[in-house]
């Protein structure tokens, strides 16, 4: 399905940001952008809980962007949080409120899926270069290095320090002191050195910088005329007028923007600590970054490109999957799904999705061990690096998989309490899966002509070709026991 106008929101840990863009071809233009600083991450305390007075700053913030994204449809909306909402201990409840507020389904993106993101977002604002690139991003609560040419990424990382996290605990209070500033940079660099050996000058041979703190470097360095871009003898200026300053209140410079004082300390350390560490001589700020970069991957997902699909074909070549198996599965599975599909189109279409790429990975977790081998796939695409995909598309698929065998007593989402329910389309395309998993059992296609499949008012019921069961009775005790495991969770399973 494609639309005519996509829209990115961005719930950064220092500002929010939605950008809008009509779709011409495949190609983007931007239309609208709207960035509001809440600063998220100032709003973290001690035991990683987001203060009432961060979480109404953002959840205003949202009801305006409503406003401008009133009357677009959910598919052409991507709305994804970051670092600050990745620590966050209470991001459920926050998000809770937050999704009300917008009115869209907002996601908690990995570091890695961010820094993915990003280089997108920045490659397609530049010219066309076969260069490998360094790509940096300074947010609020994190920054991403990324290395790749044209559209290609090589390696990237998130790595936790960020112009929010960085300000408050270094100049706090907005005070600039000479041995607080040494402290930082010197901070900057130890946790740079654990990514050095992949991303250190050798590896690239150009670096891009993206967002609000590099920006604002580079601004303040044109602005002053202390040079073009960003370079070792700009950044000295820099450093020297916030030194001279000695408090963020007093940064009254040409190119220093009201809102960007605050974290503009913060910023420039990560920055120069980069600089020193990763070997850095200049820089060239982008337009693009993560806003961008979600656009263009929700395009890609409407022309056929989506990095899913990527993904899980790489997860299935990386762990061995029984591809025959995986297909048979899948194929079943599928059909059980064409019987009581949603009637919403763009529902069924990633509900569709959601069942293929489970089917196609439900046994991945044979690699490490057959016995409980549901568990260790759940474990993996719960946890493992999934370009593409959010935290909770990971835990969606965590769930099939965990769930697709056994007694769903076990599985926490469908028995312990203080766990959210398993939504009704889960629970069906949970049901669907393990049907298909259970009818492949012999690893072999089930010679099942035609079935029939319906939803009944306590549960499902499926029809077999007569005299099926009877053929295969190990099959038909397998579906005995399948009948009382959904019964033992209140669900009626019949077989026909």
């Amino acid at each position: 399905m494609s639309y005519q106008t996509l829209a990115a929101v961005d719930l950064g840990s220092n500002s929010f940001k939605l950008q809008v863009a009509r779709v011409q071809g495949e190609q983007l233009y931007l239309l609208d952008a709207l960035k509001e600083p809440v600063r998220l991450a100032a709003g973290l305390d001690k035991k990683k809980r987001l203060d009432m007075d961060s979480q109404q700053r953002s959840i205003e913030c949202l009801k305006r962007f409503s406003e401008r994204l009133r009357g677009l449809s959910p598919e052409a909306v991507r709305c994804v949080g970051t670092s600050a909402l990745r620590v966050a201990k209470n991001a459920s409840e926050f998000l809770d409120q937050a999704e009300q507020a917008l009115g869209f389904p907002i996601e908690i993106i990995a570091g890695r899926e961010e820094a993915r993101l990003i280089y997108l977002g920045v490659v397609h604002s530049l010219p066309a270069s076969g260069n490998k690139r360094l790509v940096v991003d300074i947010g609020g609560g994190s920054t991403e290095c990324i290395i790749g040419a044209g559209l290609k990424q090589q390696s990237r990382e998130s790595l936790l320090m960020g112009c929010v996290n960085f300000s408050m605990r270094f100049f706090p209070g907005g005070r600039i002191e000479k041995s607080a500033m040494k402290e930082a940079e010197l901070e900057a660099r130890l946790i740079a050195q654990s990514v050095e050996a992949d991303f250190s000058r050798g590896n690239w041979e150009e670096a891009i910088g993206s967002s609000g703190s590099i920006r604002a470097v580079a601004d303040l360095i044109e602005a002053n005329g202390w040079g073009s871009g960003i370079t070792a003898d700009g950044m000295a200026k820099v450093r020297e007028a916030l030194l001279k300053a000695g408090h963020a209140d007093k940064l009254e410079l040409p190119g220093m923007r009201v809102d960007r004082r605050p974290v503009i300390a913060g910023g420039y350390a990560i920055l120069s600590g980069l600089f020193a560490e990763l070997g850095i001589q200049s820089m060239v700020p982008a337009a693009g970054a993560l806003r961008e970069g979600i656009l263009y991957d929700l395009l890609g997902r409407m022309s056929d490109q989506d990095m899913r699909e990527v993904t899980v074909a790489e997860f299935a070549r990386r762990y061995h999957v029984d591809e025959k198996q995986s297909a048979r599965v899948e194929k079943l599975a599928l059909q059980l799904f064409n019987g009581i599909a949603p009637k919403n189109e763009a529902e069924k279409e990633e509900s569709r999705r959601f069942l293929s790429w489970s089917a196609r990975l439900h046994e991945i977790g044979i690699s490490i061990a057959h016995s409980s081998y549901h568990k260790h796939s759940a474990y993996i695409l719960e946890n493992a690096d999934m370009p593409g995909f959010s935290r909770t598309d990971q835990m969606r698929l965590a769930l099939l998989a965990r769930a697709q065998r056994g007694a769903l007593t076990k599985v926490p989402q469908f028995s312990q309490e203080g766990m959210p329910p398993v939504p009704e389309s889960d629970r069906l395309l949970v049901w669907m899966l393990r049907q298909a998993v259970i009818l492949c059992r012999n690893r072999a296609e089930p010679g099942i002509a035609e079935m029939a499949v319906e939803m009944t008012s306590k549960g499902y019921r499926l029809r077999l070709p007569k005299g099926w069961l009877d053929s295969n009775p190990l099959t038909q005790l397998a579906l005995e026991d399948e009948a009382a495991y959904w019964n033992a969770v209140g669900v009626s399973c019949q077989y026909e």
